[in-house]
């Protein structure tokens, strides 16, 4: 009798389809993920950070053949945004990478052993590095991290202390969804490329996610508090919606 009263188990819904690919734009080809999502209404195209991907969500089961009639309709888009992000690889010798706003000639040193060191050569700013010449992006994205980090901790301390509350740990990582976080229990998160704008920006990024320990939230009280830590946090936040995609579009690999 019970038996017959209980419910019966529903099947489980058929996972929906991610499918990934590479788009030709131009003279450009670009991994395209697409992504099923069963509340979208809509097609959303959206270029990721940098302009080194694409994703595309589409409502489910919509058809290969509207999908590809999209995409072919949003070339001259693509082509547009797309523009603004060189096709040239800075990250090598004799090309410039930004420090703190500051662009710095990359002079590989040709020695095998050494450190990546910043300098002064006839009144250029350069970055010297060592080591073989292959392992050149990787030994300057270590030298930015390590950079990163002693600004990122100086200046997160240094903030916290002024309004009292406790940093546990920095963490630099690659993101490109966001420039930092912050999580309850005081661990802040931030990408290790914005030691590449100017020092405005990095303080007010820092400034940014320390207001985080007090304000958890985009509330008035929030930017208020950032706003007194970062008295030119407007400056800084134009700065990096203007500018920031072309640090992510750097490629170190």
């Amino acid at each position: 009798m019970f038996a017959l009263l209980k419910k019966p188990l529903r099947a489980r819904s058929k996972p929906l389809e991610t499918v990934k690919r590479t788009l030709e734009v131009g003279n450009r080809a670009l991994p395209l993920t697409i992504k099923e999502n069963s509340r979208a209404t809509r097609i959303t195209l959206r270029i990721e950070p940098g302009g080194r991907a694409l994703n595309l969500t589409v409502p489910a089961g919509l058809r290969k053949s509207e999908i590809e009639e999209f995409l072919e309709r949003h070339q001259g888009w693509l082509l547009t945004k797309l523009s603004k992000f060189s096709t040239d690889n800075p990250i090598r010798s004799g090309g410039f990478v930004p420090i703190r706003g500051v662009q710095h000639r990359i002079d590989h040193t040709g020695t095998l052993r050494g450190l990546t060191e910043i300098a002064v050569v006839d009144g250029v700013p350069v970055v010297r590095v060592s080591g073989l010449e292959d392992h050149l992006g990787r030994r300057v994205a270590t030298f930015l991290k390590k950079e990163a980090r002693r600004d990122m901790e100086l200046l997160a301390f240094r903030h916290a202390a002024s309004i009292r509350k406790a940093v546990a740990s920095v963490t630099l990582k690659d993101t490109r969804s966001r420039w930092g976080s912050c999580s309850w229990d005081g661990n802040l998160s931030f990408s290790w490329r914005i030691v590449m704008a100017p020092p405005l920006v990095i303080d007010y990024l820092a400034a940014h996610e320390v207001a985080h320990l007090k304000e958890m939230n985009h509330g008035p009280k929030f930017w208020a508090l950032c706003h007194q830590l970062c008295p030119r946090m407007e400056e800084a936040r134009k700065w990096l919606k203007q500018n920031g995609s072309q640090l992510h579009a750097l490629d170190f690999s």
